[in-house]
């Protein structure tokens, strides 16, 4: 709905005109509402000669079968994060796109996040690297583990810690080499409710994963620790830090800009200019290659490489 929401906003190069959404009732009362056209099968929608561009806000069940469905439409997707259940599914996804020359965008929103975008932006003043650390917990929901197939079993890290996966590629420009993971599971086969994951970048930086949803309040931040300093981007406090012996501690906010809006303007823009998607479906796919290492690794007790 926030898709949606955003989509129905004034935009240079865009307007919605149909939506699809399993639950008919609702579904329907919200494109009544706004003079839409609505469907309760994706197929139909993507048919729809009005659509010339698809957003799929789904369950990662669902991407596939979308996917491959825009691509044989060939019309461009933008498909929100985690771009798959597995990795196979993701390699199959991102084969249809190119097969059939479509842009397909993986929707990583915190790669637009203004705090994130600051601490990039600023690594070199904390000298040279040592590790990375990537915190979220989150509260329980226990709607998202209802159903489980919905996640292909899978529980936290491939719901919300496929964002912190797929930042260690961004922030360090380096692939992850290998992956140690432990996770806590209800029961054996259960989707997990916390994940700690020890990776390494191919250019051997350490870097931490704590992910979770087994308490109340909500701690999100990136840790770059550097020899000359310590930097923390915190995207719920919107806040940017730095701790070093030269300057002590300094602190500056960054403005609250919707992350969604920011990820759907440079989907359009992308498509407008026939300009390459900011964040391709091969950037999706690698977050999934990692998170199937990390699920390997929990199940083994061993060290995965990639």
């Amino acid at each position: 709905m926030r898709y949606a929401r955003h989509l129905l906003e004034p935009l240079p190069n865009a307007r919605l005109v149909a939506v699809c959404r399993r639950n008919v009732e609702q579904g329907s009362t919200f494109a009544a509402s706004h003079a839409l056209r609505f469907y309760q099968d994706y197929r139909g929608l993507i048919a729809d000669a009005r659509v010339q561009a698809v957003v799929a806000v789904t369950p990662p069940s669902l991407s596939r079968p979308i996917c491959l469905e825009a691509a044989r439409a060939r019309k461009p997707i933008l498909i929100e994060k985690p771009l798959a259940p597995t990795g196979l599914e993701a390699r199959e996804m991102v084969r249809a796109a190119e097969s059939s020359g479509i842009p397909l965008m993986t929707a990583q929103t915190l790669r637009f996040d203004a705090a994130l975008l600051a601490l990039k932006a600023r690594l070199s003043t904390v000298g040279p690297r040592r590790y990375l650390v990537l915190t979220n917990r989150v509260e329980p929901r226990p709607e998202v583990t209802r159903n489980p197939t919905d996640y292909a079993g899978r529980g936290v890290l491939l719901e919300i810690g496929i964002h912190q996966l797929d930042l260690i590629r961004f922030l360090t420009g380096e692939e992850v080499a290998e992956v140690r993971c432990e996770m806590d599971r209800s029961s054996a086969g259960s989707p997990e409710s916390r994940a700690l994951v020890s990776l390494r970048t191919t250019g051997h930086l350490p870097c931490l994963v704590d992910v979770s949803r087994v308490t109340s309040g909500r701690v999100s931040r990136a840790e770059w620790v550097g020899a000359d300093g310590q930097m923390i981007a915190d995207w719920v406090r919107h806040q940017v830090s730095m701790t070093s012996a030269r300057s002590g501690l300094e602190e500056w906010p960054v403005e609250d800009q919707p992350t969604v809006v920011a990820t759907l303007r440079a989907f359009l823009d992308a498509l407008d200019r026939g300009a390459p998607m900011p964040i391709t479906g091969l950037d999706g796919q690698r977050a999934v290659e990692i998170a199937d290492a990390c699920y390997q690794s929990a199940d083994t007790g061993k060290t995965v490489r990639l």
